[in-house]
C-alpha cells in the first residue's frame, strides 16, 4: 500500500501542463504595519526570508508565513532623504551571502543624489543588520537637484557583478540631455564588481568586459546607456536575458527585453525615443540604430496608464500557467500586463489593482506584489487547463537525444513541434508530430547532438492556429546519472544533505503522501543542510529538481 501511494504521489508531481493565455489574479496576505514598500527581495540563503524596502528607510524581515522576525532590519540614517520618489529605493543580497553577510542598498542622499552602500548583517543575529559595518560604495551627485527620476534597482547577475539602474536625474524631457551623454551615469545601466574593495575611492572596481572600458568618451561603469526612469528592472533567471520597464514623459510607457550580451552597449533611446515614439530627436540617429522596446502603451485610463511598474519573469513551481510569463501594471490605473517570454507575445487585463509599486519573489520562485499603500499580495492565477502534458521529459542515449512526452484532455489539436535551442532563447524546429486527439495519448521523438548541451520546449498547434508551449527542458550529452549525487539523512538531527556537482543547479522539493508540497527550495547550493526538525514523524518523498530529470528519494522522520 505505502509503495502504491508512493508511486501516486511521484505521477501527479510531475506534470507539466500548457495553457493558453494565463489570468493574473493577486491574493492579500494578512500582514500589517508597512508604509511605502518598494521593493522585496529574498537573501536566497536557504532560510525563505522575504525583506521588504520601505521608502522612508526602514527594511522589515518575515519568515516564509510572513511573520515578523525583528522590529526593524535595518534603519537607515544620516546621509539620507525621503519624500516623493526619494528615499530608501532598493535591497540585493551579496551572491556569497550566506558566507559573507554583505548586502547593498541604494538610496537618495541628503544633497538629493544617489548613494549605494554596503552593510553586513550581524555575526551573531541573522535578523539584524550591523550598521557599524556601512561602506558608501557610489555617491552620485545631480547636475541640478530635481526629485524625480532617480531609478533605484539594485541586482547581481550571474556573472557575480552587481547592476543598477538609474535614472536621467529628472526634471522633464531630460533638459540636460544626460541619459544620452557617456560622461555621467545619469539615465544609464551600470555594472561594477563589489569584490575585493579597493582601500580608497572608489569603493568598487571595474569589470574588465564592460562595454566602454576602452572608450575615453564614456565612463567606464556604464554597461548601457538612454533610460528615462526605469522602475524596475530583472533578469530572467533562466535565460539570463535583461527586462526593463522605463517610465514615460507625455505618450508612451515601455518595456525592454534583451539578452545580457545584447544589453552590453545598447542604447535604450531615451530623450530622442518615448517608447515608439519619437520625442526630441534633435542631434539623434534613425530608431533602428537604438534598442527599441518590445511593447508600448499610450497616456490613457483604458488601455494604458501613466506610470509603469516593472515585474520579473515568473520561474516559480506553483503555478505552471504563469512559467516564463514576464509581468508589469500601471501604477496609476492598475492595468497588468503578462508578456510571454519566448515569443513577446503580450495579454492585457484592465483595472486589475492599481498601486502596485513593485514585484517580489521569493526563495522558492513564487512571487509578490506589493502596493505603496502597505499592501502584500501573492501572484496567483486561475486560469483553465485546456491540455495536460504528463511528464514531458527526454534523455541523453549515446548521440542521440530522446523526448517523450503525454498527454490527457487533448482534443482540437493539430500538431505538436518539438523545437531546440543552443541558448535557450533562439529556437528551431527539429520535427513535428501530428496530434492523436484521443483522451489519452503517448508520443516520442529523436533528435541527433549537435551541440554539448541542448534546449527543448514543444511546440501545441490548436486547430484554430492557437500556439502554445510548454516549459524549457535542458538535456545534455553526459546525463548526470543519480550515482553522481549523495543524498545524506541523519535521522537523529533531522538533517538533509545532498553532494551536487559543482556544474550542476538545482532545486529541492519534499512532499508528504498526500501529494503536498511541505518544503521548497527553488535554488539548492552544493552541502546546504536542509533542516526538517519542525516536521511531523512520516514518511515523505524528497525530489532533486534539474532541467533535465528528477531524482526522487523516499524519506522517514522517526
Amino acid at each position: 500500500m505505502l509503495k502504491s501511494i508512493f508511486l501516486i504521489c511521484i505521477i501527479l508531481l510531475s506534470f507539466s501542463n500548457v495553457y493558453s493565455q494565463p489570468i493574473l489574479t493577486f491574493s492579500p496576505i494578512a500582514i500589517n504595519g508597512l508604509t511605502d514598500p518598494v521593493d522585496a527581495v529574498a537573501a536566497n540563503d536557504g532560510t525563505n526570508r522575504i525583506f521588504i524596502v520601505q521608502q522612508g528607510g526602514i527594511i522589515k524581515v518575515y519568515d516564509n508565513n510572513f511573520t515578523p522576525l525583528n522590529n526593524n532590519f535595518l534603519t537607515l540614517s544620516g546621509n539620507f532623504t525621503s519624500g516623493g520618489e526619494r528615499g530608501l529605493l532598493s535591497l540585493a543580497f551579496h551572491p556569497d551571502y550566506e558566507n559573507n553577510r554583505f548586502f547593498f542598498v541604494y538610496y537618495t542622499n541628503g544633497a538629493g543624489g544617489v548613494n549605494i552602500d554596503r552593510f553586513q548583517t550581524s555575526s551573531t543575529n541573522p535578523n539584524q543588520a550591523d550598521v557599524g559595518t556601512r561602506t558608501n560604495i557610489l555617491s552620485l551627485a545631480k547636475p541640478v537637484v530635481y526629485t524625480n527620476h532617480n531609478g533605484g534597482k539594485l541586482n547581481f547577475g550571474a556573472d557575480g557583478n552587481l547592476y543598477a539602474g538609474i535614472g536621467d536625474s529628472g526634471s522633464g524631457g531630460d533638459p540636460g540631455n544626460l541619459a544620452q551623454n557617456g560622461n555621467n551615469l545619469w539615465g544609464k545601466m551600470i555594472r561594477i564588481n563589489v569584490d575585493n574593495l579597493p582601500t580608497s575611492a572608489p569603493f568598487y572596481n571595474i569589470p574588465a568586459n564592460n562595454p566602454f572600458v576602452a572608450d575615453p568618451n564614456v565612463r567606464d561603469e556604464i554597461f548601457s546607456l538612454g533610460l528615462r526612469n526605469p522602475w524596475r528592472w530583472s533578469f530572467d533567471k533562466i535565460t539570463g536575458n535583461i527586462w526593463i520597464a522605463d517610465v514615460g514623459q507625455n505618450v508612451k510607457e515601455e518595456v525592454n527585453n534583451i539578452t545580457l550580451a545584447q544589453a552590453s552597449g545598447a542604447n535604450y533611446g531615451w530623450r530622442c525615443y518615448e517608447g515608439l515614439s519619437g520625442y526630441n530627436t534633435a542631434g539623434c540617429l534613425a530608431q533602428n540604430n537604438y534598442v527599441s522596446p518590445i511593447f508600448d502603451y499610450p497616456h490613457n485610463n483604458t488601455s494604458g496608464g501613466f506610470s509603469i511598474t516593472g515585474g520579473i519573469v515568473y520561474r516559480g513551481f506553483q503555478y505552471p500557467a504563469l512559467y516564463g510569463y514576464y509581468m508589469c501594471a500601471d501604477y496609476v490605473t492598475g492595468n497588468v500586463w503578462l508578456v510571454n517570454s519566448v515569443n513577446n507575445a503580450v495579454t492585457f487585463q484592465p483595472n486589475v489593482l492599481a498601486g502596485i509599486s513593485c514585484f517580489g519573489e521569493l526563495e522558492n520562485g513564487e512571487m509578490l506584489a506589493l502596493t505603496l499603500g502597505g499592501g502584500i499580495l501573492r501572484v496567483t492565477t486561475n486560469s483553465v487547463l485546456p491540455l495536460k502534458l504528463l511528464n514531458w521529459s527526454g534523455y541523453a542515449s549515446e548521440n542521440v537525444n530522446q523526448l517523450q512526452w503525454q498527454t490527457a484532455d487533448e482534443n482540437n489539436v493539430k500538431q505538436f513541434e518539438v523545437e531546440y535551442s543552443t541558448d535557450a532563447v533562439s529556437f528551431i524546429q527539429a520535427g513535428i508530430i501530428l496530434a492523436k486527439n484521443i483522451s489519452a495519448s503517448a508520443y516520442t521523438f529523436q533528435h541527433n547532438f549537435i551541440s554539448n548541451q541542448l534546449y527543448y520546449r514543444l511546440k501545441t498547434v490548436q486547430l484554430n492556429g492557437q500556439i502554445e508551449y510548454s516549459k524549457i527542458i535542458l538535456l545534455r550529452n553526459n546525463p548526470i546519472k543519480k550515482e553522481q549525487f549523495i543524498f545524506t539523512y541523519n535521522n537523529n538531527q533531522k538533517m538533509i544533505w545532498l553532494n551536487i556537482p559543482t556544474n550542476v543547479k538545482a532545486g529541492f522539493q519534499l512532499y508528504n503522501l498526500n501529494g503536498q508540497n511541505v518544503l521548497t527550495l527553488a535554488t539548492y547550493a552544493n552541502n546546504n543542510v536542509i533542516d526538517l526538525q519542525k516536521l511531523p514523524i512520516g514518511m515523505y518523498v524528497g525530489k532533486i529538481i534539474m532541467q533535465d530529470k528528477i531524482i526522487t528519494e523516499k524519506i522517514l522522520i522517526r
